[in-house]
This record gives C-alpha cells, structure tokens and sequence, in this order.
C-alpha cells in the first residue's frame, strides 16, 4: 500500500514537472538565451528590482501574522517567529513539490509548537477561502474597469478579436486546453481526498475548528489589513518589476493589475512556483497591452527566476532560524 501511494506521488510531482517543462520548452523553443545575458548585465534596471524584494518578503510576513491571528481563537498561540519562518518554509518547499507547502506549514508548527496539525489544516482552508474570494472579487472589479480600454484598443488599431484568436496559434489553445484539463484534475484530487479526509472523526473536528476560527479573531480590522497587506504587497513585488526593462515602464498600474490577476489565477495549475502556466498567461497579456512577444519572454523568464531565487532564499533562512528555534513540547497533542 505505501509502495503504491510513493508511485502515486512520484507520479503526480513528475507530471506537474512535466506540465511546466513542457508549456515554457513550447515558449522558448528556438530562443536566444545568450541575449538574456546582456540583459541582465546591461539593459536591466535592477534598483528597481531589489526596491522589489522587500514587498515579496512582507507579503510572506503578513501571511504569517495573520495566520497566527487566525490560531489565537481556537486556543493555539504559535510565536510570530515561527509562523513566519512556516510561510517562508512552505512557499520553497513547494518548488519541490507543488501545493505540499499547506502541509509542510502545518508540519511546523506541530514540530515546533506542538500544534494540532488538522486544528492548523483547519485555518489553513480558512485563510484560502478569503484570498481567493478577494481575488476574484478585485478581477471582477478589473475586468469591468478595462473594458472600455481593450474596445478602445481594438477601434484604434482596427484590430477585432476575432483577428487575435485567429493569431493564437494551435498549440497555444493546447497548452490553454492542457492548463483548463489540470485545475479540473486537481480540483477532482481535492474533493477526493477531503471525502477521505472527513472520515476521519478527529480530523473533521479538528478542520472545523480552524475554519470556525476566523468568528473569534480578535483584532478584525487586523485581520483585514493584513489580508489587503499580503496582496498589496504581491502587486507591488510584480509590478514594480515593470520599470526593471524599457519595454514595460510606461505599462500603467492598472494593465500591472490585470496581468498579476491572470498571473495569480494561472498558479492554480499546479507547477513548481506556477512555471509554465504563469509565464504564458503573463506574456499572453503583455501582448495585449502591445508589448512585443520577445520583450515579453524576457520579461516573464527574468522576472519569475528572479523572484523564485528570493523564495529559495527565504526557505533557506527559514531552515537555518527554526534550527536555533526551541521547540515547545506538549503532552496533550
């Protein structure tokens, strides 16, 4: 049995693996990689680029903050240290293995705060929820605002979408298709395993009480700022990488808005860091706003290995910090 769930997740990493490697070889197939060389050498603007890292880093603190806000009222109080260092843990674990870091945070504070891991699961699905409904709820808001700015693109340029359709290739509406086929995918591994899951009596309780938890917090106007924090924060990250290369500095904030929205959606394909559906959903949009599609490959290749090292970076300190961390032990977890 162990033997066939191992094979059953080697299989899942390699075809998440395979997925991305996939979409960016089609992307960059006959690609010039020495010119992203002189780019970063000699076109790039990296002032820009590093005022960029702070906000990336505290969108992962907030993260962490609020988390432990959401722990308070079910009666767990992890130290902000280590509800911060989970986050960073979980988001460069998952590079490895794609959406293992909502464990391998729960997994953290068992380890080093003694922490219930299904009550920390539980919140874990709380904080979820409310991200993705203030992501859909602000690209409701986006879309509807744009609208009249891709009409009057199109009156201007005499451009029709039938004309674009009729320039997204065959292999674009696959890897559009394969990308749809993977969320469905996941979203069928999910609801299987929650049925599993909720079988298990004390896991159930131990769910409830973490989604339960959001009622008790505190601090609600707290809560909020953090949540408005954490995605400000990832806005700023991305599109303050805007003014790093001539191509994109005149984008303005709302284009910044619509791409990191379509951006953010694409990571649900799971993908190590969303490679591969990120960077053609991202580099799909710059074409629309009339960035050409060469600048555009630069863009999403240098911007998301760059921000992806800054990941790996934090995952690193956060190792060697919870190494010096005591671990709190209890007998009654």
């Amino acid at each position: 049995m162990n033997i066939k769930k191992t094979i059953n997740n080697i299989l899942k990493v390699g075809w998440s693996l395979l997925l991305g490697g996939a979409i960016l070889y089609w992307m960059y197939r006959g690609f010039d990689f020495q010119q992203v060389k002189d780019v970063l050498l000699l076109k790039m603007n990296w002032t820009w680029m590093l005022l960029s890292f702070p906000f990336g880093i505290l969108a992962q603190a907030f993260r962490g903050w609020r988390w432990k806000q959401t722990l308070d009222p079910i009666g767990e109080h992890p130290r902000s240290s280590v509800s911060v260092n989970s986050i960073f843990m979980s988001y460069a674990l998952s590079l490895l293995v794609p959406r293992i870091g909502e464990f391998a945070r729960c997994g953290v504070l068992k380890r080093w705060e003694g922490i219930s891991f299904p009550k920390s699961l539980g919140t874990v699905v709380t904080e979820r929820i409310i991200d993705s409904l203030l992501v859909l709820l602000i690209a409701g808001c986006v879309f509807l605002l744009q609208i009249p700015v891709f009409l009057n693109f199109f009156d201007k340029t005499g451009t029709s979408m039938e004309s674009i359709l009729h320039q997204f290739t065959a292999t674009g509406y696959i890897v559009t298709t394969i990308c749809g086929i993977a969320i469905l995918f996941l979203l069928h591994f999910l609801l299987k395993k929650l049925s599993i899951y909720n079988k298990v009596k004390a896991t159930l309780q131990g769910l409830w009480q973490g989604v339960a938890s959001l009622k008790g917090v505190r601090n609600v106007p707290l809560f909020i700022g953090f949540t408005l924090g954490i995605w400000l924060c990832y806005f700023l990250h991305y599109f303050l990488t805007f003014q790093c290369f001539e191509a994109t500095s005149h984008l303005s904030v709302m284009c910044g808005l619509v791409t990191f929205i379509i951006g953010s959606i694409a990571v649900v394909v799971p993908t190590p860091n969303g490679a591969g559906p990120w960077h053609f959903a991202v580099k799909t949009m710059l074409i629309l706003y009339g960035i050409s599609s060469n600048d555009a490959l630069f863009f999403v290749l240098i911007v998301h290995s760059i921000q992806t090292l800054l990941v790996i970076l934090l995952g690193i300190y956060a190792w060697i910090s919870l190494s010096f961390t005591e671990k709190k032990m209890r007998n009654d977890k």
